[in-house]
């Protein structure tokens, strides 16, 4: 199945809501991986990262995506193998946001967690919009901005994510395997995890 743009973002926006109302059977949300690691030894910084090593081993497993049955029940523009790299990756962006004491729910974190994913581009993301910041500078940056102009930002990282993943499907990120029941799955990249997860701590906590 061909990538598109639409699906890319409509994929997004599905992973998001799943990971935040923990709407996949078998699989903790957010909120409650945020809480399991808020109980670990050490500070937020500590706790953080030990959240984002977990993510490496787990999302490595093939067993940990046989739960993922919500996926089956995808749009049909949106692919499985896609679905679920951003559904594991934007759960663990979401429970870093919920251990730093940021609402979820709210417009402006949900598009701080899509530029997340972007990793090092999202200076570059913020300029194409106008908005011109160091790293540390972007949280401060979003702050007040308009719903429009939120909106227009995750579809630039919906382009971004686009050409990430290409026409080969989620090659970049990840090595595709068959799983039982036919859901696609996915043994992911853990330096792209390290990435996206490092960069969520920067972003939610500084």
């Amino acid at each position: 199945m061909k990538i598109t743009h639409q699906a890319v973002n409509q994929a997004l926006d599905w992973a998001y809501e799943k990971a935040v109302t923990g709407g996949i059977p078998g699989t903790s949300d957010a909120y409650e991986l945020a809480e399991e690691f808020s109980q670990k030894k050490g500070d937020l910084n500590v706790q953080i990262s030990s959240l984002i090593r977990w993510q490496n081993t787990k999302s490595a497993t093939s067993g940990f995506l046989t739960g993922l049955g919500g996926i089956v029940t995808l749009p049909a523009a949106i692919p499985a193998n896609l679905a679920s790299v951003l559904y594991i990756q934007l759960r663990m962006i979401a429970a870093i946001a919920v251990m730093s004491g940021r609402d979820v729910k709210e417009d402006q974190v949900r598009t701080m967690a899509y530029l997340c994913l972007c990793g090092n581009g999202i200076t570059d993301i913020l300029k194409d919009v106008g908005i011109v910041v160091g790293k540390k500078a972007a949280e401060s940056a979003l702050r007040g901005l308009s719903g429009k102009v939120l909106i227009n930002i995750n579809k630039k990282v919906g382009f971004r994510l686009l050409t990430k993943f290409g026409t080969k499907g989620v090659i970049n990120l990840s090595k595709m395997i068959p799983l039982v029941g036919g859901v696609t799955g996915a043994v992911f990249d853990g330096v792209s995890t390290n990435v996206v997860g490092n960069t969520a701590r920067r972003l939610f906590t500084e």
